[in-house]
């Protein structure tokens, strides 16, 4: 990431919450225990699904892959966001700025097309039941969750450089609670149109076009649905589905409401709410959407426990 000899900024404030001094350790441990909640059910995840051979197949790999999404999104951004909280003046170096931002939009832009892969991995198994083997084999997966990561790696890239590339004369204090993109944009001292245009595209591809398939997926299941005869499968069906949708639409909406206009008219305060949802909530809902409902997850996490218990008693017996 290439700084230009024009920019005499070489540390940012993060001012956080700082309109609400107040209110700054009420807030500093709800967030500290939404960030521990977070890593804590996202480990869970994961730790599950490795040791459990039987989960080793599409549906459930790529749940841990959003788990290890989630858990890093919510590491880059949380432990800073907590110093913020805790300190009057909270400093980052130009390259610790950078450095997150990459992080920020890597972790994200991997989260919108993995959200996306998913939807269209239930799609095929609920209205392709026969043919889903076929269509979701090794191959294909491995494919789908490598692209998934490629493009999040591509975006925060480019998206970082370009970004870094531009002059900041002063002042030097974000307004937000992280070092993301339209924050930081508005301390640069120059011309940033062509950057916008590219902002807007590329927030299109990247979230509008993922949630779009995710909404058209959603749409042929629920036409699947309604042709069960179980009542009881039907409201199963309908509850996770509506589960799903609420945490895609909060994570969708609020990125692409930051995102497509990086110089929007919303406040500051506003900007950090929307921030929150998807930064903040999102990683904390979706293993609770997604794992913790599940039948097999249930019966994969208690099969752990009773191990554990089986052991520890084991090891007290031989002392």
């Amino acid at each position: 990431m290439k700084k230009q000899n024009q920019s005499s900024v070489v540390e940012f404030i993060l001012l956080g919450f700082s309109n609400f001094p107040e209110l700054q350790e009420q807030i500093f441990g709800i967030f500290l225990v939404i960030y521990v909640v977070t890593l804590v059910g996202n480990a869970i995840i994961i730790v599950i699904i490795f040791l459990d051979q039987s989960l080793h197949i599409p549906m459930y790999l790529f749940l841990l892959n959003l788990s290890v999404v989630d858990l890093s999104f919510s590491a880059v951004i949380m432990p800073e966001m907590l110093v913020v909280l805790s300190t009057e003046k909270t400093t980052i170096s130009f390259v610790g700025c950078f450095v997150q931002m990459y992080f920020i939009l890597f972790f994200g832009g991997t989260e919108c097309f993995l959200l996306g892969t998913m939807a269209y991995d239930r799609f095929a198994a609920i209205c392709h039941p026969l043919n889903y083997p076929m269509i979701m084999n090794k191959g294909a997966f491995i494919k789908l969750v490598m692209f998934s990561w490629a493009l999040g790696f591509m975006l925060g890239r480019v998206q970082t450089s370009w970004v870094s590339s531009f002059p900041f004369c002063g002042p030097n204090e974000i307004n937000h609670i992280s070092c993301e993109t339209p924050a930081v944009l508005e301390l640069v001292c120059a011309d940033i149109f062509l950057f916008e245009i590219y902002a807007f595209t590329g927030t299109i591809l990247i979230i509008l076009v993922p949630f779009l398939l995710i909404l058209m997926s959603y749409i042929r299941i629920l036409f699947a649905i309604l042709k069960m005869s179980s009542t009881t499968g039907r409201q199963k069906a309908f509850s996770t589905c509506a589960s799903h949708l609420t945490s895609v639409t909060l994570f969708y909406g609020t990125a692409s409401m930051t995102y497509l206009q990086p110089k929007s008219g919303y406040s500051p305060e506003t900007k950090k709410l929307m921030s929150l949802s998807y930064s903040l909530l999102t990683p904390l809902l979706n293993p609770l959407i997604y794992s913790f409902r599940n039948k097999e997850m249930k019966r994969a996490l208690m099969k752990l426990l009773q191990r554990r218990v089986v052991l520890t008693r084991h090891g007290d017996s031989c002392l």
